[in-house]
């Protein structure tokens, strides 16, 4: 049974007249009168009584009549799924990010897809910090990423859309919240809570460098694998943590004062993709996040 067979059984069954029949689907009568004998051989049965003065659906032929609707449905929905994949209209987007810092522009995008592709999936990868997100775009295991790195990553295609701030989390009973803006030296000796190195956050990168060309290296006491964590033993008074000004907008501030940093630069967010990635729906969400996450 093919979709010309049924359409062909279709026709003939709402006509109950080869001829008509015949006339709307555009073909020469003895064509569709083959094509429905080669379905009745198909199916093993008559589907249709033919006397000179009229046709008349058999028991197996009305039988058919709904499969055979469902059959060219589906037959006609597996051609605009395909379409709208080839298109773009349709597929899924895997898009990895690092955690709050990352919440505003990735709801942004997401409504925006939403909007004008709503036929795309969109999967989020949270906690996927700088080096981590960009290895998991370049494994093929996330198709877009948001990430900060103090320039342009390599490997990957890229365009920075914002730049963030890094700002110190302290206890409020710290020293240092009274003061409006600390530098890297004031860290000397201090306790930090950080992300483990292993996560690639490029936050954690910068203060490390930075701590190095100061003349000391920075006295990690406790890793967490999240901000909230991190600022949650702030709070707790187990050390100060280096952030960014977009991550500590989202994230419970009780018991933690947030101080600038003066001698910090500002970090770039950057969308990351793989540049040999020419898959459709990747490219509309590209175009979308071209308008609601404009370079910056």
């Amino acid at each position: 049974m093919d979709l010309a067979q049924v359409r062909a059984f279709l026709a003939v069954a709402e006509d109950l007249h080869f001829g008509r029949a015949a006339e709307r689907l555009h073909l020469a009568q003895p064509h569709l009168s083959r094509t429905v004998r080669a379905l009745e051989r198909d199916v093993g049965a008559p589907l249709f009584r033919r006397t000179t003065r009229r046709v008349e659906l058999t028991a197996a032929g009305a039988a058919l009549v709904e499969p055979a609707q469902q059959f060219l449905l589906a037959g006609e929905e597996a051609r605009l799924a395909v379409r709208a994949a080839h298109e773009g209209r349709s597929g899924r987007v895997r898009i990895a990010f690092a955690g709050p810092s990352a919440h505003v522009g990735v709801g942004q995008l997401a409504r925006a897809v939403r909007e004008d592709h709503p036929l795309i999936d969109l999967d989020f990868l949270p906690g996927r910090y700088g080096a981590a997100a960009v290895a998991e775009v370049v494994g093929h295991d996330a198709d877009l990423a948001l990430a900060r790195f103090p320039e342009p990553p390599s490997g990957v295609a890229s365009r920075s859309v914002t730049r963030d701030r890094c700002v110190l989390a302290v206890p409020t009973s710290h020293d240092l919240a009274d003061v409006q803006a600390v530098c890297i030296a004031d860290l000397r000796d201090e306790p930090v809570v950080a992300l483990p190195e292993s996560s690639g956050s490029a936050v954690r990168g910068v203060l490390v460098a930075r701590c190095h060309a100061a003349g000391f290296a920075p006295r990690f006491v406790q890793t967490a694998p999240d901000s909230w964590t991190c600022v949650a033993l702030v709070a707790a008074g187990v050390g100060l943590h280096i952030t960014t000004a977009s991550a500590v907008e989202h994230l419970p501030l009780d018991g933690v004062h947030i101080v600038e940093v003066a001698d910090l630069p500002a970090i770039s967010v950057y969308l990351v993709w793989r540049e040999d990635d020419e898959a459709p729906a990747l490219r509309r969400v590209l175009e979308t996040a071209g308008r609601v996450l404009p370079p910056g």
